[in-house]
């Protein structure tokens, strides 16, 4: 009795989604507001706002492919996600088409990795694959994955997430670490303010911390996050047309 009153507490699945996708939502309405990477507080702070996302995915990404009864059939919807989504976000933000056209950052969707954390994930599961050959497929994939938004981070936060199931400080962990890696390659590159704003992704911690393990009373949040993602860049796409015309809005 007292283990189900414990597992009411905190937050649901849904809950932390709902919050990751408001978030999402705040910063990339801010880039087609204020394009590029505009040093005002306001604007800056909006975009912190949106750091607490990506945790969020990551984490959650390595739940399904813990909780999925066919890691194959989720790599193939993430897949199609990720297809569908490659053509929303450069509409919304303003970036060719061709991810080998006008630079090597931010040229699709981070769906685009996360799906090949999920395969990579069903990789590490088969027995029948050897180490090496597993390590070599984590390369492998962390360079398919650069062009993508997040870049190679978004492969590899939530596969070692996935590693780390059942230690919360471990996978806490793992979130810092790679953010930090992350910060570094885009301070160094891109931008040393923005580097710096990367960081404000520990911002999701005390939220992950909260969660309870179940997933909510509303089955179809999964469902909502594919149509919502790629509709809401739609819309952002629009907003940017209207405000300053056929600009990029991030590089």
């Amino acid at each position: 009795m007292e283990k189900a009153i414990n597992k009411q507490k905190g937050l649901n699945s849904n809950a932390l989604k709902l919050i990751a996708i408001a978030a999402m939502t705040v910063d990339h309405f801010t880039w087609a507001v204020f394009p590029g990477t505009q040093k005002v507080w306001y604007v800056i702070a909006l975009h912190i706002i949106g750091r607490i996302t990506a945790p969020v995915m990551w984490f959650f990404i390595a739940e399904g492919c813990r909780k999925t009864h066919d890691i194959k059939k989720y790599a193939l919807r993430m897949l199609i996600f990720a297809a569908v989504s490659h053509f929303a976000y450069c509409f919304a933000f303003g970036i060719p088409l061709s991810v080998t056209h006008g630079g090597f950052f931010n040229r699709t969707s981070v769906m685009w990795a996360l799906m090949l954390a999920v395969v990579l994930a069903g990789i590490n599961q088969s027995e029948k694959i050897k180490e090496w050959q597993k390590t070599a497929a984590m390369f492998a994939f962390c360079v398919l994955a650069f062009p993508a938004d997040w870049s190679s981070i978004a492969v590899m936060a939530p596969l070692f997430i996935y590693f780390h199931n059942g230690d919360k400080k471990k996978q806490m962990a793992d979130i810092v670490i790679w953010t930090a890696v992350y910060a570094l390659v885009y301070f160094l590159f891109l931008d040393r303010v923005y580097g710096i704003l990367q960081m404000f992704t520990f911002l999701s911690i005390p939220l992950l911390m909260l969660y309870n393990g179940e997933r909510g009373k509303a089955k179809g949040m999964k469902w909502l996050f594919y149509v919502y993602y790629p509709a809401h860049l739609v819309v952002v796409g629009i907003v940017r047309l209207a405000l300053h015309g056929n600009i990029s809005a991030i590089f």
